[in-house]
């Protein structure tokens, strides 16, 4: 049975290595209890919005927040579309598309992460792929963008690996301390053609469609 009222509930993305799923309340525990277990060195940020730093009672409410609040601002001008990563029928972390004006820019852009014991493995690559279906394939996106800090260098890696072209610089401040971030960008020509792959299937994309105004 699927959520005609709220299609995105709908939204699944499989791979031979993994299944992304639209963030749902049960999903969300799962996923406090990875980030809590730890996403990346205390050392280090690698997040433009440093949600990690926070004191561990305060993770889980942010984190519901933050979810909540995307699902209740989505509209056809601006959205932010939250997702699972399950491994072996483990949520290892998330992944997500936002997008503003979408109908008309076709852009979009990803983030995602994983918990520190799932790093490592290609999972990171893998997520990244499978995000990249549904926004060209499911959502007929035209250009992709992902960015990361000048020092996020497993982030940058899997952006190179797959061939997204240089984009810009921009800077944030990190900590208190200035940071460069790296751009970049990929074609829908370029993903057909080097990236998409056949084993990977997308099903619950024509109800979302219809909730973000997107046509054909």
């Amino acid at each position: 049975m699927g959520h005609p009222h709220w299609p995105l509930f709908d939204i699944e993305v499989v791979t031979p290595r993994l299944t992304l799923r639209y963030i749902d309340d049960e999903l969300g525990e799962d996923l406090v209890e990875v980030a809590a277990g730890g996403v990346h060195d205390p050392g280090s940020m690698p997040f433009a919005m440093p949600w990690t730093d926070v004191d561990p009672d305060e993770l889980g409410p942010n984190c519901f927040q933050y979810w909540w609040r995307c699902r209740a601002e989505t509209s056809v001008d601006r959205w932010d579309i939250n997702l699972a990563v399950i491994a072996d029928g483990v949520v290892v972390g998330a992944t997500g598309l936002g997008g503003q004006h979408f109908p008309v820019t076709r852009w979009f852009d990803t983030g995602s992460w994983l918990g520190s014991r799932y790093q490592g493995g290609g999972l990171g690559a893998e997520l990244r792929i499978a995000t990249l279906h549904l926004g060209f394939l499911g959502f007929d996106g035209e250009v992709a963008g992902t960015a990361a800090f000048a020092d996020n260098g497993p982030s940058l890696g899997v952006t190179r690996k797959l061939g997204y072209q240089p984009n810009g610089i921009g800077r944030h401040v990190r900590r208190g301390e200035p940071i460069d971030t790296h751009k970049f960008s990929m074609t829908r020509g370029y993903f057909v053609e080097h990236v998409q792959r056949d084993d990977i299937v997308i099903s619950g994309a024509e109800g979302a469609r219809r909730l973000l105004g997107i046509s054909r």
